[in-house]
C-alpha cells in the first residue's frame, strides 16, 4: 500500500533545502553560544572595557571582520538555494571548510560548555561539506 502525500508520507528534501537548513542551524548555534557566554563571570565587564574576547581590543577593523564572519553563514541560508547549482556547490564546500577551520581554532582554550557547542558547529559544517561534495551537478 502506497501512502499518499499529507497522510504521513515522508517526501524527499531537496539538497539545497538541506544545505540552507544546516546553515540556519549553524547560525542558531553561533547565536546561542555567544549569548550564553554573556553569563560567564567578567564577560560583560570585558565587553564594556572594549575587549572582544580573546581577540583583544574591539577595533573597527576587528569588528568588521567579525561581522563578516557572522554575516556569511546567514547569507548562505539564501545563497544555497538561490545561486546556480555549480556556484552553490563550490561555495558550500569552500565556506564549509573555512568555517570548520575557524571553529577548530576557537575550541582549544575554551570552557566545556563552549566546546560542546563548537563540536556541534563542527559537525554541522562537516555535514555541509559532505553534502556539497556529494552533490552531482550536471555539466
Amino acid at each position: 500500500m502506497v501512502e499518499r502525500e499529507g497522510r504521513g508520507a515522508d517526501l524527499p528534501v531537496p539538497l539545497r533545502v538541506k544545505l540552507a537548513a544546516l546553515w540556519a542551524a549553524l547560525m542558531s548555534l553561533y547565536i546561542y553560544n555567544d549569548y550564553f557566554q554573556l553569563y560567564r563571570p567578567g564577560t560583560l565587564a570585558r565587553m564594556a572595557a572594549g575587549q572582544l574576547g580573546p581577540l583583544g581590543p574591539a577595533t573597527e577593523t576587528l569588528l568588521i571582520i567579525v561581522s563578516v564572519l557572522l554575516a556569511v553563514p546567514a547569507l548562505m541560508i539564501a545563497l544555497s538555494v538561490l545561486l546556480p547549482a555549480p556556484v552553490s556547490r563550490w561555495l558550500n564546500v569552500l565556506l564549509g571548510v573555512a568555517y570548520t577551520a575557524v571553529e577548530v581554532l576557537t575550541v582549544g582554550k575554551s570552557h566545556p560548555a563552549y566546546q560542546m557547542v563548537v563540536a556541534l558547529e563542527i559537525a554541522t559544517t562537516l555535514m555541509i561539506i559532505w553534502l556539497a561534495v556529494r552533490w552531482r551537478v550536471p555539466g
